[in-house]
C-alpha cells in the first residue's frame, strides 16, 4: 500500500475548494466504505473527482456535439438524394468527406500487456449480469464451475418422452438420459483407447498414468493421455479426476455412497465443468440506475466483489441460504505438485457511455456531471481493493482492471477513453495501462472505424464483440432519412449484418488479437430455450470467437461443450486467411426497396411485435427498476430484454412512421391493445401495475414516446426518456 501513500495523502486543496454539489448518502459510502483500506482521504478523492471533471467534461459534451454534426449532414444528404437510386461510391465519397470514415490505419499489432489467461488464453462462455442485483452478481462470479448433470436435467436438452418428465422429486428415467447424453460427451472429448464411459467401472491412478477399467476386465487409457491432469481427495472414498481440453477443465466426480453414483458402474455422481470463464458485471444496459440511490447499490456491489465480502441471504424453498464467492480448487497434478484454479470468474466491470448525466453529482453550476467520467472514476478507484490484496481472493492475478465500454462512436470517443484511463491512473498512481480497455463494437461509426478505434487503444485494448442489437438500432438511426427500413426479422438476412459479424473478426485477428485479447459474439436471448442453444450456438466458437455471452449460469455451463467441441485457436488459424468482409458490404443500407413494401397485415404485424417488446420490458423498467429481465414476448417465449433490445424495437417503429407506413394514431392504438397483452402477461407478479384501461401511467407513457420520439433521440438511445420517466415514477 506504501506506493500509494504519497500521493494520496497530498493536501494541495483546502477543505473548502471543492464546488461540486455531492449526494449526502454519495459522500457517506465514499468515506465510510470504499476508502477505508486505501489510504485516501475524502479530500482528495473528490478534489481530484472534480479535476478530472474539469478537464473532461467540456470534451465529452464536444464528442456528443460531433455525433449530431454527422447525423445532420447525413441525414441530410440523404433527404437530398432520396428520389434518385442509391450509389455506394457518391455516399463513401461523402462519409469520407465529412470525417464519418477515418483515414484506414496501416498494419499494427495491439501491445496490451499484463493480461489474465482467461482473456489471453482461454475461449469459453462469457456471462453478462446486472451487478445491481448482488444475488445475480455473485451467481455470476461463482458460474466459473457449474453442473453439468444439473444442467442437462434441468433444461430442455433433454426431452421429456417415455416418462423422463422434469416436475416434482428426482425422476430416475429423466436423470439415466442425463448421464447417457453427458457419457457421450466425454466419449467424444476424452476418448478412451478402446470401448466407451458406459462400459468404465473403475478409474485407477498408476505410475502417473490414469487408467480405466472397463466392463470385460480390460485396462485402458485415454487416447490423448495428456489431457488428464490431476486429483482431488474430497474424503470417504469420493474424488475427483481433473481433465483438459482446449484450455479448459472439467472434474468428473466419483462418489458411490451419493445417490447418483451408487447407481453408476463407475461411481460417477457428476461432472463439473469450468463454465463461466469471464464475467461481465454491468452497470449500463442491464440495470436501471438514475440516481444517487441506485448509483450506490451498483458500486457497492462492485466493491464487495472486489474486497472478496458480498454476501447475500435469502429463502430457497424454504431453506436459508447465504450466497457468497466460491473458494479456488485445488488439485494434485500428475507429478506430485499442488495446483489450484480459480473458482471465480475473472470479473470485468461494463461501465455506462458518454452520452447520460446522473444527478448524484453536480457541478457549481447545477449541472449534473457526465455519468461515464464518475463510472470510470468509482470503479477504477474500487478495483483498488482487489490490486492490493484487500480481499481474500484476486480476481486479476496479474493487477489490471478490465473495464468494457460501450456505446463508444470512432477512434475519437475511443481516444477519449483511454485519455479519461490515463488521467485516472494518474491520480491513484496506478501504472500506466493498468486500466485495461473491451471496446463493444455495437455502434456504426465504430464498425467502420473498428481498426482505427483499436490502434488508438492497443496499449489497452483486451475485448471487442459484435451487438447485432444495439448495432442494428443505430443502423436505423444513422440512415433514418433513407428510407423505410426492412422488418426486423429480415434484417438478420441483410448483406451488411454478415459483413459486420465476419469483420469484427477479421480485423481482431489482422490486429494480433489471436493469444492476447478476446473476440466476442452477442447474447442468445431465450434461456429457457437451452436445445436450440446447444443446436446453434456452435456458430461462435466457429466464427472464431473465443467467448460469447449467455444469459445464466446454467447457459454457460451448455455453452462450455462448445468449446470442448470446437478449438477455437484452430479456428482462428484457418480464417485469419480467408477473404476478408468488405467495408462496401457494412454500407450497405437495409432499407425497403420499392417493390417490397410490406402490407398492411404485415405492417400491424411488425407493429404489435415491436410495441409489444417495447412495453413489455419499459413498464418493469420505470415502475420496478429492472433493467433487464427474462420478458414474454408477443408469442409469450420468454426473451432477455435490455436497452439494446428496447432500441431497436423503438427506432423501427419510428423509421416506418416518419416513412408513412403507418400513422401516429395507429402506433398509440396499437401500444393500447398490446398494453393489454403485457398486463396479461404479468398477472402473476404481484408488484406489477397495469396499464389498461386507463393507458395514463408514467410506464405507457414512456413507451409510447420512445417509438413516436425515437427519431429525434441521441443516436436513438432509449436512456434519456427512460432515465425521465423513472425518475418521475420514483
Amino acid at each position: 500500500m506504501k506506493f500509494l501513500s504519497k500521493l494520496f495523502n497530498s493536501n494541495k486543496h483546502s477543505p473548502n475548494d471543492i464546488s461540486l454539489k455531492i449526494s449526502s448518502s454519495l459522500q457517506d459510502f465514499v468515506k465510510d466504505e470504499i476508502l477505508p483500506g486505501l489510504d485516501i482521504s475524502p479530500h482528495y478523492f473528490w478534489s481530484s473527482f472534480e479535476n478530472l471533471l474539469n478537464k473532461f467534461s467540456d470534451r465529452n459534451k464536444e464528442l456528443l456535439d460531433k455525433r449530431k454534426e454527422l447525423q445532420d449532414q447525413i441525414s441530410e444528404w440523404h433527404i437530398k438524394n432520396r428520389n434518385l437510386e442509391f450509389n455506394l461510391g457518391e455516399y463513401k465519397k461523402f462519409l469520407n468527406d465529412i470525417g464519418y470514415l477515418h483515414q484506414r490505419s496501416g498494419d499494427f499489432t495491439i501491445k496490451t500487456f499484463n493480461v489474465d489467461p482467461e482473456i489471453r488464453k482461454i475461449a469459453g462462455p462469457q456471462l453478462v449480469v446486472p451487478v445491481m442485483n448482488a444475488r445475480f452478481a455473485l451467481n455470476a462470479a461463482n458460474a466459473r464451475w457449474g453442473s453439468l448433470y444439473d444442467a442437462l436435467y434441468g433444461t430442455n436438452i433433454i426431452d421429456e418422452e417415455d416418462g423422463a418428465k422434469r416436475e416434482g422429486g428426482y425422476n430416475p428415467v429423466r436423470g439415466e438420459k442425463v448421464i447417457a447424453f453427458a457419457k457421450k460427451f466425454l466419449d467424444e472429448i476424452i476418448p478412451m483407447e478402446e470401448g466407451t464411459y458406459n462400459d468404465a467401472i473403475k478409474f485407477e491412478f498408476i505410475d502417473s498414468e490414469l487408467l480405466i477399467t472397463l466392463k470385460d476386465g480390460s485396462s485402458v487409457n485415454l487416447k490423448n493421455k495428456d489431457q488428464y491432469v490431476g486429483y482431488k481427495d474430497k474424503g470417504e472414498g469420493a474424488y475427483g479426476l481433473l481433465f483438459k481440453n482446449n484450455n479448459l477443465h472439467f472434474e468428473i466426480q466419483i462418489d458411490r455412497s451419493s445417490p447418483i453414483g451408487q447407481e453408476d458402474l463407475a461411481g460417477i455422481k457428476d461432472i463439473l465443468m469450468e463454465s463461466a470463464i469471464t464475467t461481465i458485471q454491468d452497470c449500463e444496459d442491464s440495470v436501471a440506475a438514475v440516481d444517487a440511490e441506485d448509483k450506490i447499490i451498483v458500486y457497492r456491489n462492485w466493491l464487495g466483489l472486489m474486497k472478496s465480502n458480498l454476501k447475500r441471504s435469502f429463502d430457497k424453498g424454504g431453506k436459508f441460504i447465504t450466497r457468497e464467492l466460491n473458494p479456488d480448487r485445488k488439485y494434485l497434478l500428475k507429478n506430485g505438485k499442488m495446483i489450484l484454479l480459480p473458482g471465480r470468474s475473472l470479473m470485468l466491470v461494463r461501465n455506462v457511455g458518454h452520452l447520460m448525466t446522473n444527478p448524484a453529482v453536480k457541478d457549481e453550476k447545477g449541472n449534473e456531471v457526465p455519468e461515464g467520467i464518475m463510472d470510470a472514476f468509482f470503479t477504477i478507484c474500487i478495483s483498488i481493493h482487489d490490486i492490493i490484496g484487500n480481499g481474500i481472493y484476486k480476481n486479476s492475478k496479474t493487477k489490471s482492471i478490465y473495464i468494457v465500454k460501450p456505446k463508444m462512436h470512432g477512434p475519437d470517443e475511443v481516444q477519449f477513453t483511454c485519455d479519461l484511463f490515463s488521467e485516472i491512473e494518474k491520480i491513484f498512481n496506478l501504472p500506466e495501462n493498468t486500466v485495461k480497455l473491451g471496446i463493444m463494437d455495437e455502434e456504426r461509426r465504430t464498425t467502420v472505424n473498428l481498426k482505427e478505434c483499436i490502434e488508438v487503444a492497443k496499449h489497452r485494448v483486451i475485448f471487442i464483440n459484435t451487438g447485432f442489437l444495439d448495432r442494428t438500432g443505430d443502423e436505423i438511426h444513422t440512415s433514418m432519412e433513407a428510407g423505410p427500413m426492412v422488418t426486423k426479422a429480415d434484417m438478420k438476412n441483410q448483406k451488411w449484418i454478415n459483413a459486420y459479424e465476419n469483420w469484427n473478426v477479421d480485423i481482431g485477428l489482422e490486429t494480433g488479437f489471436k493469444g492476447n485479447a478476446q473476440i466476442g459474439k452477442g447474447m442468445w436471448p431465450m434461456p429457457d430455450e437451452m436445445l436450440d442453444m446447444y443446436k446453434t450456438k456452435t456458430m461462435h466458437p466457429e466464427a472464431g470467437a473465443n467467448c460469447a455471452w449467455v444469459p445464466s449460469p446454467t447457459a454457460a455451463t451448455i455453452h462450455a461443450m462448445h468449446y470442448h467441441q470446437i478449438s477455437v485457436q484452430d479456428q482462428q488459424d484457418k480464417i485469419i486467411n480467408r477473404d476478408k468482409a468488405k467495408l462496401d458490404d457494412l454500407l450497405n443500407i437495409p432499407f425497403l426497396k420499392k417493390d417490397k413494401m410490406p402490407s398492411q397485415e404485415e405492417i400491424t404485424a411488425e407493429l404489435e411485435n415491436n410495441a409489444q417488446g417495447i412495453l413489455g420490458y419499459v413498464v418493469r423498467w420505470v415502475d420496478q427498476g429492472i433493467g433487464c429481465s427474462k420478458v414474454p414476448d408477443i408469442n409469450d417465449v420468454g426473451l432477455m430484454e435490455d436497452r439494446a433490445t428496447c432500441r431497436i424495437s423503438s427506432q423501427h417503429i419510428s423509421n416506418w412512421l416518419h416513412h408513412g407506413l403507418c400513422s401516429e394514431v395507429e402506433v398509440v392504438e396499437t401500444m393500447k391493445k398490446m398494453a393489454k397483452k403485457v398486463d396479461q402477461q404479468n398477472k402473476n407478479d404481484v408488484n406489477y401495475k397495469k396499464m389498461a384501461p386507463s393507458y395514463d401511467g408514467i410506464a405507457f407513457k414512456a413507451a409510447c414516446e420512445l417509438a413516436i420520439k425515437g427519431k429525434y433521440q441521441p443516436s436513438g438511445y432509449t436512456e434519456p426518456i427512460l432515465h425521465e420517466m423513472r425518475l418521475r415514477r420514483k
